[in-house]
């Protein structure tokens, strides 16, 4: 459970693995897809003045999720982003491009 206290409720939509140029990063690789999504919602909130410190929700959409994934997702994670709870990580059976195997969203508040 998180406690907002700040004054402007923040929403990231989905975040895939996209470069700035709108091409797929890290096709056929999870942890190369993690960190671009993270850096996406990075990017996304650094525009409106928020961090990842503001992050109050997580929610992450896989692929074909299995347990054994979970190294790779947390390699990617690592590299993009530390992660803050709380988060839910749902499997998918797809995504809106066949190439993406992730789509992070974000909720943030800031004062």
């Amino acid at each position: 459970m998180s406690i907002a206290t700040g004054s402007k409720l923040i929403s990231v939509a989905g975040q895939v693995a996209w470069d700035a140029e709108g091409n797929t990063v890290g096709v056929g690789d999870l942890a190369a897809q993690v960190e671009q999504c993270y850096l996406n919602v990075d990017t996304a909130l650094t525009s409106v003045g928020a961090t990842f410190a503001d992050v109050t929700r997580l929610t992450v959409y896989i692929v074909d999720w299995t347990p054994d994934k979970i190294p790779l997702f947390l390699e990617g994670a690592r590299l993009g982003a530390t992660p803050v709870p709380p988060g839910t990580l749902l499997g998918v059976a797809a995504l809106d491009v066949p190439e993406h195997l992730v789509e992070i969203e974000a909720t943030a508040v800031i004062d």
